[in-house]
Formats: structure tokens, C-alpha cells, sequence
């Protein structure tokens, strides 16, 4: 019977594509395609919790054949991260326009990041205040201790270890090791790595241009056919999402997420808050703040289903240089870096939170203005390596509870609506490094301001 219902289930999903496939044989609008994948996942994932409940045995089976169009997708995205972080770091030096500002661009991209992080942990501090949120009030269950249980291994990595130490771990000693993302800060490692190869190809520019000039082209070369691939999976997005947010819908613990509304409220509050943040600064850059509301929703709607920052990095890459009219030597700096520096979402706002949360339960006063500055300051500082895939903000509170002398506990505590706040989390991230990327080069004049006047969409 079960497997009839589940047969049932993925013809209807198949039907859905089939809408898709349809609009687009129409051709019509990219994002008008993912808007709807984004709706028809969302009504079919409901029906389907509504019918079957989110722990039924069809709804697990069900949700393992959706997940080869999404789970596959997100991976297909994930297998061009790494590739296209070296080659991206690379190519920007390679570029003869962008080395001209090396300097000031490094500077902004990592300025700015770190400069959003620290405003988003503010954020997140006056939201868990204003919202009164208290990490006493929360209660383990089994979900709970068994996630409890989970995070014993990745505390002892960073339990105890000083910012020196944590800024050791970012150093590759074994690049290849790094692009295979062996470890947290891998994709830290990778930029690194890359900036060396970057800076020693500017030196051999000076001394052996012919070199240079044939390094260059094979970089130019590996970049346009990594950005191709790029393209030809970002044309699956549409079904991508469908599936994906079908996932999220029928699984979601709709009691759990009731029962902890107000901290789901207040994460939204402050995440909103942030985002409203990046609207005024492009604003005062004298840039529309509709326009990149319109352009950069089809990438923030991939980011918040998809739960990656690093999955989303082509689309971040693609909407920075094809609909914003950045250059593409900014680009491929933003958007890596983003990857691992400044995470509006998941290393600003979230362990910020959990800090206040947390901190009267060890007798501190969360209103102090030292722990207020010192806790912005440490999660700024922490920002730094942590991994744009999913569990990268529990590392990040991880790294910010230990610092500051907190209990960890709390991390596990909200397992139940993690995967609901790290989706808004995801989009927030993406859309502080897509800012990032074009306020350096509005700053730097590196931009072209008729492409981002353009309304519409560029497709992939």
C-alpha cells in the first residue's frame, strides 16, 4: 500500500517538473520559473505533511526520490565550489584591471564584510533583548540530547583554543587536502592558497611577462569553462527549489516551530532588520534598492531553500557580474570571500543571540556594554573561516560561546527550528556578499551602472 501512495507522490512531483519544463519551453522569465517552484513546492510539501505527517514512513520515502533532483542539484552546485573559488581568487589577479586596485579592493571586500558582521551581532543582540529571549526557559528532549551528543566532537575542536590558534587553522598546510574540503576552514584555505598562487603570478608578470601572459590565458581558460559548467547547471534551478522547499514543507516540525515562535520571530526580526541594513547602504551608494530586491531574489530564494552559501556561490557570482554591473575581477573576490569572512547570518546574528541568551544563565548581566562590546568584537573576529555550507553557524556559536567563556548547551537546544532560521540565515548571507561586492566596485569604479539600471534578469 505504502509504496503505491509513495508511486502516487512522485507522479505528482513529475506532473510539477512537467509545469516547469512547460513554462519554459514559453519562455518565460527565469525568475517568474522559480517563483512558481518556489510555490508549487511549498503547497505540495504541505499537502503531503497534512496527509502523511512529517515522521510517516511515505513521507521519508517519498522525500529520498525528490531528493535526486535536489539534494542533487545542491551537490551538482557544490561539486563547482571549490574549482571555482582557486580559479576565481586566481583570474582576479591575472586580470590587469583589477591589480591596478589591489589593494583598496582587498580592503573594502574584507572590510565591509567584517563591518555588516558587526552590525548584524548588534542586531541580533538588541532582538534577543528586545524580544526578551532567555536561555533558561528551554528544555532538552530526546532531539535535543541526542544533538547535544552530536556537537561533543566538534566542541572538543574548538573548546579551549585562542584566537591565535583559530587563526592557524585558516593556514593551509595541504592545499589539495583543502579543495577537497577536509576541514571547516577549507574554504578559507583555498582563497589563501589561491591569493599566493595570485600574488606570485604578479611577480612573474613583472620578471618573465611571457610567462605570465601564457599562466593568465590557461587561467582565462579554466575559468570560462568552470563558468560554463556553472551555466548549465544553474538551468536546473526551477526544479531545483521545487524540490528542495517540497522537503523542507512536509518534514518541517510545525509544533516545534509554535512552541519556539518567538525566537523564531525574533532571528526573523533581526535577519529583516539586516537585510534592510544592506538596502540603505545601497541606497546611500545612490543605487535602487528595488532593482537589487527584483534581480537578486531568484539567487536569495536559491540560497534560502538550498541552505548554502558555498552551493549558492555561481549564482552569487553570476548575479554580481550579469544583472549588478560588477566587474569580474571584484566578483570573483566577494563572492568567495563571503564564503568565509563576515557571514551576516550565520556568524553575525546567530551566535550572537545565543550569547545573550545564554549569558545569565553564568550570572552575566547581557546589558552590560563590555559584554556587548567585547561579544561584537569575538564574533567579527570568529566570522573568519567559518564554512558556507550547512552546520556552518553552529560552528561559528560554537567558536563564540567557547570564546567567551559560555556554555555550549543552548546550540542543541534549538535543533527543531534550525532548518527554518538557517534558511532566512543563508539568504542574508549571500545578500551581504553580493552588497559587498557592489559597493567596492561602485567605490572603486569598476562598475557599470546601466547593467544594474537594467530591470530585467539576465538568464543563465
Amino acid at each position: 500500500m505504502n509504496n503505491g501512495l509513495i508511486i502516487v507522490n512522485v507522479i505528482v512531483f513529475l506532473l510539477l517538473i512537467g509545469v516547469l519544463i512547460i513554462m519554459q519551453k514559453k519562455h518565460i522569465s527565469f525568475s517568474k520559473r522559480v517563483f512558481t517552484g518556489l510555490g508549487l513546492g511549498i503547497v505540495f510539501g504541505y499537502v503531503l505533511h497534512v496527509i502523511y505527517g512529517a515522521d510517516s514512513d511515505v513521507i521519508s520515502k517519498t522525500i529520498d526520490w525528490l531528493s535526486i533532483v535536489g539534494s542533487g542539484y545542491v551537490k551538482l552546485l557544490q561539486m563547482v565550489v571549490m574549482p571555482l573559488v582557486f580559479i576565481s581568487i586566481v583570474g582576479a589577479f591575472t586580470r590587469l584591471k583589477i591589480t591596478k586596485n589591489l589593494g583598496k579592493i582587498s580592503f573594502l571586500v574584507i572590510g565591509l564584510l567584517l563591518f555588516t558582521t558587526g552590525i548584524s551581532a548588534a542586531i541580533g543582540i538588541g532582538s534577543t533583548i528586545g524580544f526578551g529571549l532567555d536561555g533558561i526557559q528551554l528544555t532538552e528532549g530526546d532531539a535535543e540530547a541526542s544533538r547535544n551528543a552530536e556537537l561533543v566532537d566538534r566542541v572538543i575542536q574548538v573548546e579551549g583554543m585562542t584566537i591565535p590558534q583559530q587563526i592557524l587553522q585558516m593556514i593551509p598546510n595541504n592545499p589539495f587536502a583543502d579543495l577537497t574540503g577536509a576541514r571547516p576552514t577549507s574554504t578559507i584555505a583555498v582563497v589563501i592558497f589561491a591569493a599566493f598562487i595570485g600574488v606570485a603570478s604578479l611577480g612573474i608578470k613583472r620578471k618573465q611577462p611571457e610567462e605570465a601572459e601564457l599562466f593568465a590565458k590557461i587561467i582565462n581558460s579554466l575559468y570560462a569553462i568552470i563558468m560554463r559548467v556553472v551555466t548549465l547547471v544553474l538551468r536546473l534551478t526551477p526544479y531545483g527549489i521545487l524540490a528542495l522547499i517540497t522537503k523542507v514543507a512536509a518534514t518541517s516540525n510545525y509544533e516545534a516551530i509554535v512552541n519556539l515562535g518567538t525566537f523564531v520571530i525574533a532571528s526573523y526580526v533581526a535577519l529583516i532588520l539586516m537585510f534592510i541594513v544592506h538596502l540603505i547602504m545601497l541606497s546611500m551608494a545612490k543605487l535602487s534598492p528595488v532593482l537589487y530586491l527584483k534581480k537578486a531574489m531568484p539567487t536569495l530564494t536559491f540560497a534560502f531553500t538550498s541552505r548554502s552559501s558555498a552551493g549558492t556561490l555561481p549564482l552569487n557570482i553570476k548575479s554580481q557580474t550579469k544583472d549588478f554591473g560588477v566587474s569580474e575581477g571584484i566578483a570573483n573576490f566577494a563572492g568567495p570571500f563571503s564564503l568565509t569572512i563576515g557571514q551576516n547570518g550565520c556568524a553575525g546574528i546567530y551566535p550572537a543571540m545565543l550569547a545573550v541568551m545564554v549569558a545569565p544563565t553564568v550570572g552575566i548581566d547581557p546589558l552590560n556594554p563590555s559584554f556587548i562590546l567585547s561579544l561584537i568584537l569575538v564574533v567579527m573576529i570568529s566570522s573568519f573561516g567559518v564554512a558556507g555550507v550547512g552546520g556552518g553557524a553552529t560552528f561559528a556559536s560554537l567558536i563564540v560561546l567557547s570564546v567567551m567563556g559560555l556554555p555550549i548547551e543552548i546550540v542543541g537546544l534549538l535543533i527543531s527550528v534550525e532548518p527554518l532560521i538557517d534558511m532566512g540565515r543563508t539568504a542574508l548571507n549571500v545578500s551581504g556578499g553580493m552588497t559587498t561586492g557592489i559597493l567596492t566596485s561602485r567605490i572603486t569604479g569598476e562598475f557599470e551602472e546601466e547593467v544594474y539600471q537594467q530591470k530585467e534578469i539576465v538568464e543563465a
